[in-house]
């Protein structure tokens, strides 16, 4: 029999929102440690607001929902109040009832610059690392760490020389430098190819650490690019987790990592550099010679992380098909940093509910 289509709605609802959402759905697995780290930063979260004048979005709430905006890949913050205002998966997942008015597109920008201002998302993630549901998870030993470019908000013509000479928006024969231009509307910006015959862009450059037994982002940061910011940078993350374990770890890398200066200094910092071997051809036809040799190339522990390594572009394939690591729609390091933060938090937390589950 043909059910009847009734166009008039119903004034009422008596089921809640947490009755609509279903019991096997992944954000009810990660809404519980989202809650509990957020939890735990309230007295951090205290500290930025003032205790007198209007009372702001609720910085719980809206953390939450630039973690869904990442989860999601929601392509702006308008389009995300357009989506919170009718999809009662968001507003449960953020803490709001159906009958709650949802906040202006400008507001919630306004009041996420707060917080991008600060490194409270570096906190986030540091304080999910340390979650009870999370800590047995990570490996102490075994580490990845890799770089990619993240494209900046700014054009070609913002490229401008620092004297304030040149032709307006003809750039065109012109040699553009670093040293000689910078960008008029992102000064962090800088110009960098990938790699040679690739085309030169204003980008950063951010850098993660994973451990190698689930594959979970435990560092990230967003430098300048340049030719030896990635070596640094891993030098830094590796650091940070060195200070966690007094024997040795190991560190995987690709082949761009194979420098004798760095391989040196991960050695003096207790780190055994599972780094690929360059051994491409030069100018001049000749075989690059390779810091990593067979004393370290011998034993399995090499192998295995050469394949684990590999794990890590699907931390920049998760932002990068979501966008926000294909382009920062922000100006300035830290704001830009803020944006990857998000990202390694919302890989983290998508990867939970299989892993919980195992």
């Amino acid at each position: 029999m043909r059910g009847r289509r009734v166009k008039q709605a119903g004034m009422f609802s008596y089921l809640s929102t947490e009755d609509r959402i279903p019991r096997d759905h992944p954000l009810r697995t990660i809404r519980p440690v989202v809650d509990d780290v957020l939890s735990a930063m309230n007295a951090r979260l205290t500290r930025l607001y003032a205790r007198e004048g209007r009372p702001s979005i609720p910085p719980e709430q809206l953390m939450a929902a630039l973690i869904l905006q990442a989860l999601y890949g929601v392509r702006s913050e308008r389009l995300l109040m357009e989506q919170m205002n009718y999809n009662l998966l968001f507003r449960w997942f953020v803490g709001l009832s159906p009958d709650d008015k949802v906040w202006d597109a400008s507001s919630f920008s306004k009041n996420r610059d707060r917080l991008l201002a600060g490194d409270v998302f570096q906190d986030f993630l540091r304080t999910l690392l340390a979650h009870p549901k999370i800590a047995p998870l990570l490996s102490d030993d075994h580490f990845s760490v890799d770089g990619t470019l993240i494209e900046a908000w700014a054009g070609h013509k913002s490229f401008r020389p620092k004297d304030g000479s040149g032709d307006g928006d003809n750039f065109h024969n012109e040699q553009r430098t670093n040293a000689t231009h910078e960008s008029t509307s992102d000064r962090d910006a800088k110009l960098y190819r990938k790699a040679a015959g690739k085309e030169a862009k204003l980008c950063f450059m951010g850098h993660a650490l994973i451990e190698n037994r689930h594959g979970l982002v435990v560092g990230g940061c967003v430098t300048q690019a340049n030719g030896t910011a990635e070596r640094e940078a891993a030098e830094k993350l590796i650091k940070q987790r060195k200070r966690r374990r007094k024997g040795r770890v190991t560190l995987g890398a690709d082949k761009a990592y194979d420098a004798g200066a760095h391989i040196a200094r991960l050695r003096r910092l207790g780190v055994t550099p599972h780094v690929a071997q360059n051994q491409s051809k030069t100018k001049t036809g000749k075989t690059r010679k390779s810091a990593i040799d067979g004393r370290t190339t011998r034993h399995p522990g090499y192998s295995a992380s050469q394949i684990c390594r590999k794990a890590i572009e699907c931390v920049f394939g998760f932002g990068k098909q979501h966008g926000t690591m294909r382009k920062a729609k922000l100006t300035g390091l830290d704001h830009v940093a803020s944006v990857f933060d998000v990202n390694l938090i919302a890989y983290n937390l998508a990867r939970l509910p299989k892993l919980l589950a195992a």
